[in-house]
């Protein structure tokens, strides 16, 4: 579903860019909402791509290390990554951010621009959300690492599954 509603969102931002330029350009009409609507679409793009490309095993890491070992020591380093990174990092983000959008909500913040957009508190909300999902992701990466060393399993195949 994040990868769904994130590819939304870019969609909505290119066409929001092609308004935004076409206006500028052809009519010298410049909208602080549609820039800023601009910001709130990467941002949701960007923070719900996180958790889909965990899921997907699609994140940056180091495979000139990864790649060339066998699937119990991959196991070994996605449940290390998980535990030491990913879930204090997630569980952060999310205290902080739920803080930062219960704030912008309580003060009713928007933009400081005049023609900016109102009630910054529903992008605010985007990123304790994809914090609560990357934790999810980073969850069921290490269950899967779980299964890899427990049951036998291999990353292998669920890796080709995922990108098809």
């Amino acid at each position: 579903m994040c990868g769904h509603i994130a590819t939304v969102a870019m969609l909505l931002m290119l066409v929001n860019v092609a308004f935004d330029v076409m206006m500028r350009y052809a009519f010298n009409d410049v909208s602080v909402g549609l820039q800023e609507l601009e910001w709130h679409l990467y941002s949701v793009t960007f923070l719900l791509g996180v958790p889909f490309a965990m899921r997907r095993d699609g994140h940056v890491r180091v495979d000139i290390i990864y790649e060339a070992r066998r699937d119990r020591t991959k196991a070994v380093i996605n449940m290390a990554g998980v535990v030491l990174f990913v879930l204090p990092f997630c569980l952060l983000i999310a205290y902080y951010g739920y803080g930062f959008t219960s704030d912008a909500y309580q003060m009713g913040e928007g933009s400081g621009d005049p023609g900016g957009l109102p009630h910054r508190w529903i992008i605010k909300s985007v990123v304790p959300l994809a914090a609560g999902l990357t934790c999810i992701s980073g969850l069921a990466m290490f269950t899967q690492a779980l299964r890899v060393l427990l049951l036998g399993e291999t990353y292998s195949t669920e890796h080709k599954e995922s990108l098809a």
